[in-house]
């Protein structure tokens, strides 16, 4: 079948190869048919080596399709049922599970080190455990997860981690309380979302920061009352808060030159909602009487900060209700051969989401 490959990481470009085999089906397995798969900045994180991945591997965790075959001890799916790809997926018995933080259960991590491809005699992983820029993929029934036939599959594969992720920061993580003032820095896809999620629990100011024209502009389409380059933020915040600063400060690119930056636009006594991936030796710096006086909570936010299934939920019924607006953020939509431009797009900030048909 046809697949992309990064043989090594820190490459920049992608192998679109055709002798690619989904492998390791069998008991508590399925194999999907790939349909539709959003690019996703992680992905180009896990590219670059930002984030870890073992080489070679196919990138793509947002992915949604149809179920081909169902392994033996599967009994809540079958053959033509439409899914989307959990790359966290919740295995209900560990003790976050059981806590009811289900999104911070690690069975999704553990398999996520055993190869889903081979190619020839070599293995291939698929990144975060699925894999998504390839025609079919064998994955825990767990990682699959029904959808409404409603739902288009670019759509669902976009719930599958970029909606849920953004707006889960915004509704559950960081609950934003109507009438407050609220700061998104990094406005991709996960970006947009925060600022749909905070304009749905009611916050009064939503000002969107980014470096890119093209994605302040979009950002303002999808609910920020503002938007302004990095280098505006603080004069942003002097003059629509008094220079206190925000209720709530998103970051959403991954990085602690940013993260200090959302840190310092923060009011005393206000939320700094962490939400992007970053490197492990990316260190963000806070002297301890900062900490203590200042008072700032500090929450980081992972796949949505609830549980996910709950977080697929809601994205559907909000988008149902018109309440946000899922097909806009998908800007660009190519073939499986043409990934690597629009990796180039997603790089340069052209491109909010891209969404990879297979």
């Amino acid at each position: 079948m046809r697949a992309a490959v990064l043989h090594e990481t820190g490459q920049d470009k992608l192998d679109v190869l055709d002798d690619v085999e989904a492998v390791g089906f069998g008991p508590g397995k399925v194999r999907i048919r790939v349909r539709a798969a959003g690019l996703c900045h992680s992905d180009v994180s896990a590219m670059n080596g930002t984030l870890p991945q073992p080489a070679p591997f196919v990138p793509g965790h947002e992915g949604a399709g149809e179920i081909l075959d169902v392994g033996d001890g599967v009994t809540h799916l079958a053959a033509g049922d439409r899914v989307l790809l959990c790359w966290l997926p919740a295995c209900g018995t560990c003790p976050a599970c059981r806590r009811g933080q289900s999104h911070l259960c690690l069975a999704g991590f553990l398999n996520a080190g055993t190869p889903n491809f081979r190619r020839g005699d070599g293995d291939v992983f698929g990144f975060a455990g699925t894999g998504a820029f390839a025609e079919e993929v064998v994955v825990d029934a767990g990682c699959a997860v029904p959808i409404p036939d409603d739902v288009p599959f670019d759509v669902a594969a976009l719930i599958g981690c970029g909606v849920t992720t953004g707006l889960g920061a915004a509704l559950n993580t960081a609950d934003v309380t109507a009438g407050s003032s609220v700061a998104v820095i990094g406005c991709g896809g996960v970006g947009v979302s925060v600022i749909q999620g905070a304009r749905l629990k009611g916050a009064a100011r939503i000002v969107a920061v980014d470096p890119v024209a093209s994605r302040r502009e979009a950002a303002l389409r999808f609910g920020a009352t503002e938007a302004v380059a990095p280098d505006a933020l603080d004069d942003t915040k002097q003059r629509t808060t008094g220079g206190e600063g925000f209720d709530y400060v998103f970051e959403v690119v991954g990085r602690s030159a940013t993260a200090r930056t959302a840190y310092e636009a923060t009011r005393r006594g206000g939320t700094l909602c962490v939400v992007g991936a970053g490197a492990l030796d990316d260190h963000l710096r806070l002297n301890m009487f900062e900490l203590f006086f200042d008072e700032k909570r500090i929450l980081p936010s992972l796949y949505g900060g609830g549980d996910v299934l709950r977080g697929y939920e809601t994205a559907i019924a909000l988008w149902r209700a018109g309440r946000v607006d899922l097909e806009h953020m998908i800007t660009h939509r190519v073939p499986l051969a043409e990934i690597n431009e629009a990796l180039e797009q997603m790089r340069s900030g052209a491109a909010l989401r891209t969404c990879v048909r297979l």
